[in-house]
């Protein structure tokens, strides 16, 4: 493949991907990465700060997406159900990629300063959930509390996701797990 076919973005994510499932990720290079992709390794700093943000492509996306879903949620829903509608939306970007999901959350758990990461843009969502629910006009301290509680019920749901073997959607464990949450009253 050279540099000029289309997708060079999905190509190096794809074969990311790969070598980071094969090789592991410590012994894949980013010049690896680009030589597998038929780019090269300035055409994959175009795209990506390092190997990492690889992994991480979607996060910014997804953090929108929810923070987006969180303004334009009905006005009588309550903090809570507001930031969870944003989870659901969010996280509905990635249902058609349960595939990628699973591969990619294997990779993460294989490596801690992945794991660390992935708590970076986890605590990354829970600002950006805060800060839409401050503009819905929810005070302290109920937006931080919301806010972190959706964060996590939709960690708990993804983690349920990738795991099963034959999983409901996400929208369904995302709603189970707030349910989940809602019984530990």
């Amino acid at each position: 493949m050279g540099r000029w076919e289309p997708d060079a973005r999905g190509r190096m994510i794809r074969a990311a991907m790969e070598l980071f499932a094969e090789r592991g990720f410590e012994q894949t290079t980013a010049g690896d990465i680009a030589e597998s992709a038929g780019v090269t390794e300035r055409t994959f700093f175009r795209h990506f700060a390092d190997k990492r943000e690889v992994l991480f492509d979607g996060s910014a996306t997804m953090e929108r997406t929810a923070y987006d879903a969180i303004l334009a949620a009905p006005d009588h829903l309550s903090p809570l159900d507001a930031a969870l509608a944003g989870m659901v939306t969010g996280g509905g970007l990635l249902e058609d990629l349960r595939d990628h999901a699973v591969r990619r959350s294997r990779i993460i758990a294989a490596n801690p300063s992945l794991q660390e990461r992935e708590l970076l843009k986890l605590a990354a969502m829970v600002d950006a959930t805060t800060e839409a629910l401050r503009k819905r006009g929810v005070t302290e301290p109920a937006a931080s509390l919301a806010a972190h509680s959706a964060v996590t019920v939709f960690h708990v749901a993804f983690a349920r996701w990738v795991s099963a073997e034959e999983p409901p959607g996400l929208a369904e464990c995302i709603a189970e797990a707030a349910a989940a949450l809602r019984a530990l009253r």
